[in-house]
């Protein structure tokens, strides 16, 4: 402990004439731990960035890549053998040295080391080139410099690796077993302060369960309603079975963003704060195994990164994204490129899975002469099983039916075009609804031209029509076609002058409800395609979105303020206001 000091007492004493020279000095506070005291908090929590960045031993040696099964050419193709393998290895980051070895008689030896400027660039390049088929005679074999002395540290003697013991977590599909097939909602409250889970029962849903801070920002369901997933800080935690009991924890500090693969086998998370450059190994993106809790694989993020990152092929065996001129196709569970290389497409605007087979739509925009297209690809075989050329062409959008008998791509087109210096101007916009289908002998395409701007298209999920609102508010128009084999798609129904703006199908099909949300006050129209019966109309005012039960009981206008809980019987006239 310290005294004050002598002269800030003296100053005092000259204040303060009336003060008592032998008045007790006082005393800072003590700041001291106790005796005995142990912190809990550890450096990582602490200062887990800068250990981050703490120099190591292998700083500088993690960052070179070996290349080996490079052709062995004589002195006076070595300068060409450099560019072309320059330009293959640049892609995946800086390379800041590179060394060919090479025989007494000036000819390379085979093999390649290449330093580049952080160790998670030399790591892309392993998983990216590793059994790369540079040509009909080598194929690459690439391996990190520090994977040496891995392989020379292995014991000689085998250890068997200790079992875990084994954790029951009840039965996670408990729900299916209710014997009227309610569904299960979750909502968060009082300023997120509380999240309950209720079963929605009639006439009132029941109340499952209520936790208080469960979650610090939102909760997310898994697609097929296993888990349940609550934000915090530091990660995601997934939570299921008939208590709600924690499943999993995955760490990953400022995550905002979850995805689950369709077969809820793989986590996507995204921290858009994370530094990825700055660590050894990416960290904004990481792909976690739900079921162990391991990470399969990481990812950089680019500077506006879209969502959502990837997306997945039904069965959770391919995934994808789209990069400049290229689309990366990453296979499960080696989480590596397929074939070791990305599918080189110049000018890729956009690609979409077929919900039930493992064929990608994508679209490329027009280049000077050369039309813009249209092209299904199968995989794994890269097989281009159809594509369309499409002229005069100013945007694409895809919509694939949920069975994958269908696909329609609404084909913006302009009668004339303008450039500017930084800028293109379109004039004369029509529309055309291209729809491929999928189930028939070389997938023919037929074509309906609609000139109206179109404001939404939805297809019917099990079924075969699909609805279009177009026209220009407050005078749009509903129009509803049927497609059939061997035939142009015919509309069957046409309502006129309807407030709304949105499509909304049963998840079973037949039932459709037509929504004017946001600025349209949110109106509801509710329609049986059947014999097209408006069944009954009704309003959530300033609605923003509709959400169906997946049993198409029970549907939901959501507003960011409150919710309306709409049932719906498959007889005609049984929706009612709960």
């Amino acid at each position: 402990m310290a005294r004050r000091k002598e002269s800030d007492r003296a100053q005092q004493n000259n204040d303060d004439s009336d003060s008592n020279p032998n008045d007790e000095l006082e005393e800072e506070p003590d700041f001291d731990d106790p005796e005995g005291y142990e912190d809990d908090i550890s450096e990582q929590d602490l200062m887990g960035d800068l250990i981050r960045q703490r120099p190591k031993e292998t700083d500088g040696v993690e960052s070179i890549v070996v290349i080996d099964g490079v052709p062995q050419v004589g002195p006076e193709r070595i300068e060409k053998l450099q560019n072309v393998l320059k330009k293959l290895f640049q892609k995946f980051g800086k390379i800041t040295n590179e060394y060919y070895p090479l025989n007494p008689d000036g000819s390379t030896k085979g093999h390649v080391f290449i330093e580049y400027s952080n160790a998670s660039e030399a790591l892309e390049v392993l998983k990216g080139t590793n059994g790369y088929k540079f040509d009909k005679n080598h194929t690459f074999t690439v391996n990190l410099l520090t994977d040496f002395e891995k392989y020379n540290d292995i014991l000689d003697k085998w250890e068997n690796p200790v079992p875990q013991p084994f954790k029951e977590q009840g039965c996670l599909q408990y729900y299916l077993l209710d014997q009227d097939a309610c569904d299960q909602f979750s909502v968060v409250y009082e300023q997120g302060d509380k999240v309950a889970v209720y079963l929605n029962t009639q006439p009132e849903p029941s109340l499952l369960e209520e936790r208080p801070r469960w979650t610090e920002t939102l909760v997310r369901w898994s697609p097929l309603g296993t888990y349940l997933a609550t934000f915090h800080a530091k990660g995601i935690a997934l939570w299921g079975g008939e208590k709600f009991q924690q499943i999993v924890r995955f760490s990953h500090p400022g995550v905002q963003f979850i995805d689950f693969s369709p077969c809820e086998k793989y986590l996507v998370s995204f921290s858009p704060l994370a530094d990825s450059r700055a660590t050894d190994e990416p960290q904004a993106i990481i792909i976690w195994d739900v079921l162990s809790g391991l990470k399969r694989r990481a990812f950089n993020a680019d500077k506006s990164q879209a969502l959502p990152i990837f997306k997945w092929s039904h069965d959770d065996k391919y995934f994808a994204r789209m990069g400049v001129d290229m689309l990366s196709v990453y296979e499960t569970p080696s989480f590596g490129l397929l074939d070791k290389k990305s599918i080189k497409v110049q000018g890729i605007r956009d690609f979409a899975w077929s919900p039930t087979d493992n064929t990608i739509a994508y679209w490329v925009g027009e280049e000077k002469d050369t039309p813009a297209r249209v092209t299904l690809l199968e995989l794994p075989s890269r097989n281009e099983v159809r594509v369309k050329n499409l002229f005069s062409v100013a945007d694409c959008k895809m919509y694939w039916q949920k069975s994958g008998d269908y696909l329609c791509v609404k084909v913006d087109r302009y009668a004339k075009l303008r450039k500017d210096k930084s800028d293109i101007k379109y004039s004369g916009i029509y529309y055309n609804l291209e729809v491929f289908h999928m189930r028939e002998k070389q997938i023919p395409v037929d074509s309906v031209e609609i000139k109206e701007t179109i404001q939404a298209f939805a297809w019917e999920p099990v079924g075969t029509k699909f609805a279009v609102i177009h026209g220009e508010p407050p005078s749009t128009s509903v129009s509803f076609y049927e497609v059939k084999t061997g035939q142009t798609p015919t509309m069957v129904k046409k309502y006129e002058r309807k407030p709304c703006n949105q499509l909304y199908w049963a998840p079973s099909g037949q039932f459709i409800v037509l929504a004017g949300l946001r600025s349209m006050s949110g109106a509801l129209e509710f329609v049986d395609t059947q014999d097209f019966t408006v069944m009954n109309t009704g309003e959530h005012f300033m609605a923003t979105d509709v959400e169906w039960d997946p049993t198409g009981r029970m549907v939901t206008p959501v507003h960011l303020r409150s919710t309306m809980l709409i049932g719906c019987g498959l007889s005609k006239g049984a929706f009612l206001n709960a």
